[in-house]
């Protein structure tokens, strides 16, 4: 029987780009809620070792796994060096993700595009599949996608929300395959949240403002705890979805 104030008590939780901001806040209500956490970082070490000390301060249990989201074959040794390490992975939240704006005819170099392709989709499909060959029933996946993917709200954000497009649409299908083996696959479609990749005072923040029905930015926390809602077994019935968290902006 599940205890209502822990319920993902037992669970082992991996958490993409886990050092800051949103990643940060789910790692931190993941591990509140009960679940061991695994969170990545690709540079920073320090941050994410700030963010387990959070974790254990509060009588969580968390560790910290360097990868690079644009390699795929470190995505790939990840899910098994934690599976080596903890014994299974019950929850994966994709969170790591690059944001890349240009306008398509002035832009020729498409490195940066190429390399956010590899973060916000191709890393993704690989963490999916690795991981759904080790979870049991029950398991959850979790991909962080955008209001982007609904409406491109300004120029230049083309080949941006073009992945997070397609990450919804790789959602629906996974969660097709996966549901036999009662593993449910969802995405959360994020508004505009305050974070240093996009503070709730830089140059673009009254017109992102202006285009929520609230009026206002969102917090990581709120992300975090409708992304633990989805990991719980609460959310047993729902798979295929992609869940708006992003205050009315596609209302």
């Amino acid at each position: 029987m599940t205890n209502t104030s822990t319920p993902l008590h037992g669970k082992i939780a991996l958490v993409t780009g886990g050092s800051r901001g949103i990643g940060a806040a789910i790692a931190q209500e993941l591990a509140q809620q009960g679940a061991t956490v695994a969170l990545t970082y690709s540079a920073n070490e320090a941050k994410a070792n700030e963010v387990v000390a959070k974790i254990r301060a509060t009588g969580g249990t968390a560790l910290a796994l360097k990868a690079d989201q644009a390699n795929e074959n470190e995505v790939i040794d990840l899910v098994a060096t934690l599976v080596e390490r903890l014994g299974q992975l019950d929850i994966l939240v994709n969170n790591a993700g690059v944001f890349e704006a240009g306008d398509i005819a002035e832009n020729v170099d498409a490195e940066r595009f190429e390399r956010q392709w590899r973060i916000n989709y191709q890393a993704v499909v690989a963490a999916i599949r690795v991981a759904s060959r080790v979870m049991g029933e029950g398991g959850r996946i979790i991909t962080m996608s955008s209001g982007l993917a609904l409406r491109s709200s300004w120029p230049g954000i083309a080949d941006y929300s073009a992945t997070k497009r397609a990450i919804e649409g790789y959602t629906k299908g996974a969660a097709r395959d996966l549901g036999p083996k009662g593993i449910t696959v969802n995405a959360i479609g994020t508004g505009s949240i305050d974070t240093d990749m996009n503070p709730s005072d830089g140059p673009l923040a009254e017109y992102q403002k202006a285009a929520t029905a609230l009026g206002r930015y969102g917090k990581p926390e709120e992300i975090a705890k409708v992304v633990t809602f989805v990991a719980s077994p609460a959310a047993s019935y729902i798979t295929g979805a992609v869940i708006p968290v992003d205050g009315g902006y596609g209302a």
